[in-house]
């Protein structure tokens, strides 16, 4: 992708404004829509505090309103699955005809939900690993890792290989400094990155402990593994077999990372609505009609929906 495309950011937070930051850094042309933020960033830009090389921009296109913004001819989504509900306000407004939209999302059904409502554009899905926390407005502090996995969507679920859109939304990550890697089949990668996820963004919030606490205690790490195992067979009742030894993969990983405070904590921690429909509700379901049961993330699930409920009133 040339860098004359242009690109837009829907949630300006640790996600995006990361990797919006990046591409702007780089050259490429982006728009960011904010909300709170909007004052602060258009007056003083993003900062970006980084492991890899810290960074300001002064100056950014910032945006309070979808309808202000130019169509662009790919549309990040880094939203909260818990705020889809207001991309069909937006995306009409933001994605150019024949446009690519890339969900840098957590869960499960991102990806249908943004096809349904721009259905000429190409959806492309995308897995983050990355530790990253917005700190205060406009500023972003990451602390580790920040590759992005990448898959084209298609409604029926099937592999959709490696497409020319792929690799062009590929490219534009590479040249920013985004290490990425492709996926063949989206559906596969997304229950592959519910193994971590399910495992830890709603124990932290449970147990109120960061992953390096729960790794080093070996109740809190036997409930970790009890539900990757969970969701290994979920993925493999599902038609997605994922290897034996990913578990011990992602426990390594886990294991040599920084002290991590997930998403879901944060959001917890800050009074925010919880991610539990699309990271478990969904999963547990799908696994269920498949002929599997989940009882250690449902029950993590049911303690999410109680405390959600009582955090926020």
């Amino acid at each position: 992708m040339e860098e004359t495309m242009n690109f837009a950011i829907i949630g300006t937070g640790a996600v995006g404004g990361y990797y919006g930051g990046l591409l702007c850094r780089h050259g490429f042309e982006v728009h960011f829509l904010l909300r709170g933020d909007y004052v602060h960033v258009q007056e003083k830009g993003l900062t970006i505090d980084s492991k890899d090389g810290s960074f300001r921009l002064k100056q950014v296109n910032a945006y309070c309103r979808a309808s202000d913004m130019p169509r662009c001819d790919v549309v990040i989504v880094a939203l909260k699955t818990t705020a889809n509900d207001r991309l069909a306000g937006i995306l009409p407004h933001v994605v150019k005809p024949g446009g690519v939209v890339v969900a840098l999302q957590n869960g499960l059904g991102v990806e249908k939900t943004i096809q349904e409502i721009v259905p000429d554009a190409t959806v492309i899905g995308g897995l983050c690993f990355l530790c990253s926390n917005k700190i205060g407005p406009g500023h972003i502090h990451h602390l580790d890792f920040g590759s992005v996995r990448l898959g084209q969507y298609r409604a029926d679920g099937a592999a959709a290989g490696i497409t020319p859109e792929l690799r062009q939304v590929a490219d534009a990550f590479s040249a920013a400094g985004i290490s990425v890697d492709l996926a063949e089949d989206l559906a596969l990668a997304r229950w592959q990155k519910l193994v971590w996820n399910m495992a830890f963004n709603g124990v932290t919030v449970v147990l109120n402990a960061t992953t390096d606490q729960l790794m080093a205690d070996p109740s809190a790490l036997a409930l970790v593994r009890g539900i990757m195992e969970e969701v290994v067979a979920g993925a493999r009742a599902c038609g997605h077999p994922l290897d034996e030894n990913f578990i011990e993969i992602m426990i390594a990983a886990t294991k040599n990372m920084v002290a991590y405070r997930p998403s879901m904590m944060l959001d917890f921690e800050a009074g925010r609505e919880l991610e539990v429909e699309e990271i478990y509700r969904l999963p547990i379901s799908m696994a269920a009609a498949a002929g599997v049961a989940m009882p250690r993330s449902e029950t993590i699930a049911l303690q999410l929906e109680f405390l959600d409920r009582r955090n926020r009133g």
